[in-house]
């Protein structure tokens, strides 16, 4: 008797914002939650942290997107920044270098998204897994135009964390993101893996206002796709 096809669930967008400037941003992501496509989504204002008085431009930008995202209740995390994700009562991505897990799960409020990067290292997904993180992020999947010098992963690095991430041995579930060069196009490459969010910037928030609501419907068509044996 043929064993039966296992399916795994089919991954949530999870959108970043990119450096456009705020009227213009606020509008695009607007457009795209508007589509009920996105599943969570994350603030990343490098441009605007370099200003002389940044850290006050983001907490203003901030705000607005908070409030714009509960309209559509997509939960937003704030790159790197614990102090602002615990001000704005959000969730928070952090990088390796960018705060422990624990202190997060100190500062913000119980069941808060708390994600970190991870790379292509298998072993900093299982400390991320171990730490109680929300979410452990691998890439870069391809280049990309946001970090076009990033070193891009291996497919059996990227089945490696996935398999970690869904560890029985250990107690603590770990979702799973991916990041870096992914489109609707290349997207069904993954297809089948157990990823939980696919981390989009450019293949979106890059392109004119105007071809937003098209490129969502674009993925919605590629994530449609996704279910096939795991």
């Amino acid at each position: 008797m043929a064993k039966p096809l296992t399916l795994v669930p089919v991954p949530k967008l999870y959108l970043l914002t990119n450096d456009d400037e705020f009227e213009l941003l606020y509008r695009k992501l607007e457009t795209a939650l508007a589509t009920g496509l996105i599943g969570l989504l994350q603030i990343r204002r490098k441009q605007v942290l370099a200003m002389p008085n940044g850290q006050t431009l983001l907490y203003d930008e901030a705000v607005k997107i908070v409030a714009l995202a509960a309209e559509y209740n997509v939960p937003v995390v704030i790159n790197d920044d614990l102090t602002l994700a615990a001000q704005l009562g959000v969730g928070v991505h952090l990088g390796q270098q960018d705060g422990s897990i624990s202190q997060a799960k100190q500062q913000l409020m119980p069941n808060t998204i708390i994600g970190r990067t991870c790379h292509g290292n298998v072993d900093l997904v299982k400390a991320a897994q171990d730490d109680g993180a929300s979410y452990a992020a691998m890439g870069a999947v391809f280049a990309s135009t946001t970090k076009p010098n990033a070193n891009t992963l291996s497919r059996s690095q990227l089945i490696d964390g996935c398999q970690q991430g869904r560890d029985n041995s250990v107690n603590k579930s770990i979702d799973m993101c991916v990041i870096g060069g992914l489109t609707a196009e290349n997207i069904g490459q993954l297809a089948g893996l157990p990823i939980t969010y696919i981390a989009v910037v450019g293949d979106i928030m890059d392109l004119p206002l105007d071809r937003i609501t098209k490129r969502c419907q674009e993925w919605q068509q590629a994530l449609a796709e996704w279910q096939s044996p795991a």
